[in-house]
């Protein structure tokens, strides 16, 4: 993390207009400009940047943002949480310091054998917190979470959705933690992943983060060559929207990341290797570990590869060398 710290400033300033970013320039999980100055002092143990970066999208309504700061705060403080334990300390009903420290404790019990006793016993914690948050939807996606861990029945998950909606109508993280609820209820349901998603996005402003979720659901659809075949339609055409909001972002931007870096894995898996190689191009030294984590224990390995491959298909395709013999659109599951 300190390294992404140190350089992500210069990447940025190196690659306004991306074309070939080295290896050594890329970054795991960078963070923006300003989420990184509040990493930095909890670091040191200073918790009043990060207090003041999530009171300011609290009161901007930056829900999108508060989500994935609120993400990765808790995320540093599984490791690092003497900052976290001062701020409470110092303001024990800082809805931001609670947002935190709910998030935390959803983390640490998902890993555990017994998650889904763990998570039943602090689901009533974390609903009681997002009762007194007012507006806002954040804690109530960390509650969607939580009761997804839990194992909680169709009707206790609705009557949470039903709070999070009211707050806001298109948040992207509550739709993500819908989603993956009805995926991990109906594992086969593939065609309901994809109509809610696909509801959702027609729904939303044009620049609402929730239009890329039928890329989110096409990526649950991976895990089924079956499910590939059966919505093959579907899933390029939830790629489809997915390069029309990346085109719309410019080259190399933090924020789009995430986006980009699943619109590339998805690509690959449905054999569309040339647009995936533009989406890996645009996402210049910005790689995160989501979806590349999950054939691997090295994203940044795997994210690497599957640019060198793409890359020398590239280069076998260009004027003066001999084709492989490997069409365009290769069989789902390649990468």
């Amino acid at each position: 993390m300190l390294r992404a710290f140190l350089r992500t400033t210069a990447a940025r300033a190196r690659s306004r207009t991306p074309r070939s970013v080295p290896d050594d320039d890329v970054l795991l999980d960078a963070p923006d400009d300003r989420l990184a100055p509040a990493l930095v002092a909890a670091a040191r143990g200073d918790y009043a940047p990060a207090a003041g970066l999530l009171s300011t999208t609290r009161e901007r309504a930056e829900w999108e943002h508060r989500d994935r700061y609120a993400t990765r705060l808790a995320a540093f403080a599984r490791s690092r949480a003497e900052w976290l334990d001062t701020w409470r300390a110092t303001a024990p009903d800082d809805p931001d310091a609670l947002l935190i420290a709910a998030r935390l404790a959803v983390h640490r019990r998902w890993d555990s054998p017994a998650r889904a006793e763990l998570l039943r016993q602090l689901v009533p914690a974390v609903v009681g917190a997002a009762e007194t948050s007012g507006p806002d939807p954040v804690p109530w996606r960390t509650a969607l979470d939580a009761a997804r861990g839990a194992r909680a029945g169709h009707a206790e998950f609705e009557r949470l959705w039903a709070q999070a909606v009211r707050r806001s109508a298109h948040h992207y993280g509550c739709h993500v933690a819908a989603l993956q609820y009805l995926a991990a209820s109906s594992p086969g349901a593939h065609g309901e992943c994809l109509d809610f998603a696909e509801t959702a996005a027609q729904d939303a402003p044009e620049d609402a983060l929730v239009r890329a979720l039928p890329l989110r659901a096409a990526f649950t659809c991976l895990t089924s060559t079956a499910a590939v075949r059966t919505h093959r339609r579907r899933l390029d055409a939830a790629a489809d929207r997915a390069i029309a909001l990346s085109a719309a972002h410019p080259a190399a931007d933090p924020w789009t990341a995430e986006l980009r870096n699943l619109l590339a894995y998805v690509l690959l898996r449905l054999g569309r290797r040339q647009e995936a190689a533009e989406q890996l191009r645009l996402t210049g030294p910005y790689v995160t570990s989501f979806p590349w984590e999950r054939d691997t224990d090295d994203p940044l390995g795997h994210f690497l590869q599957a640019r060198a491959d793409v890359r020398a298909e590239a280069r076998a395709r260009a004027p003066g060398h001999p084709p492989r013999g490997r069409a365009e659109r290769s069989a789902p599951g390649d990468h």
